[in-house]
Parts: C-alpha cells; sequence; structure tokens
C-alpha cells in the first residue's frame, strides 16, 4: 500500500508556471507506475501525463504536450508534473495516482491522493 501527497499547486498567471510534487509513503514507490490526473468543476476526471516504475516511459495528454514534463525520484519517493505556458483551461484539481501498470486510465489506478488545485487567471 502506498498513500500519496500532492503540494505545490496555486494561484498563476496565463503564461506563468508550476512544479506540482507528489510525495509517496512506504519503502515500495519504485514499484508502481505513477500519473497526473486533473478535475475540473463539472467535469470528469482526465489523464496529464503517466511515468512508468523507473521513469524510462512517459505518455502525455495531447491537450498538455510539449507544455508539461512528469518526472520522479524514487531515491525521494517524489514525483513531479513542471507545467509551464500555462492557460486558463489547466484550471483543475490535480491528483497524482500509483499503480502496477502504466496507464492513461483514471480506473486502473488503485491508490490516489487528495489533489492539489491549481488555478490559472487570464
Amino acid at each position: 500500500q502506498v498513500q500519496l501527497v500532492e503540494s505545490g499547486g496555486g494561484l498563476v498567471q496565463a503564461g506563468g508556471s508550476l512544479r506540482l510534487s507528489c510525495a509517496a509513503s512506504g519503502r515500495t514507490f519504485s514499484r508502481y507506475a505513477m500519473g497526473w490526473f486533473r478535475q475540473a468543476p463539472g467535469k470528469e476526471r482526465e489523464f496529464v501525463a503517466t511515468i512508468s516504475q523507473n521513469g524510462g516511459i512517459t505518455y502525455y495528454a495531447d491537450s498538455v504536450k510539449g507544455r508539461v514534463t512528469i518526472s520522479r525520484d524514487n531515491a525521494k519517493n517524489t514525483m513531479y508534473l513542471q507545467m509551464n505556458s500555462l492557460n486558463p483551461d489547466d484550471t483543475a484539481v490535480y491528483y497524482c495516482a500509483a499503480d502496477s501498470i502504466i496507464s492513461s486510465r483514471p480506473d486502473q489506478y488503485q491508490y490516489w491522493g487528495q489533489g492539489t488545485q491549481v488555478t490559472v487567471s487570464s
């Protein structure tokens, strides 16, 4: 089992940047593929990015490709999401998730954090 805690959200102007972090408890972080998802008010939770256990494989949603970088540091039990060129459409609660298999489907992930709010003003 793994517990996840996101941080780094906040209010930023359009064109700005944020770096989200997802800290995991336990000694088995490196066994899990990790993902970032987001949910805006009135919308379903959507895929943002995912990374394999050793960081060698990454996938991105088309809506964020080229603006977002997912990474992880297994020695620190932490995953990151660097977001650049933010726009108001990026406003959402951002969640990190963990599972044994890399996937872009939120229903494939067993463990979830509580989320961190990202608000982009125009």
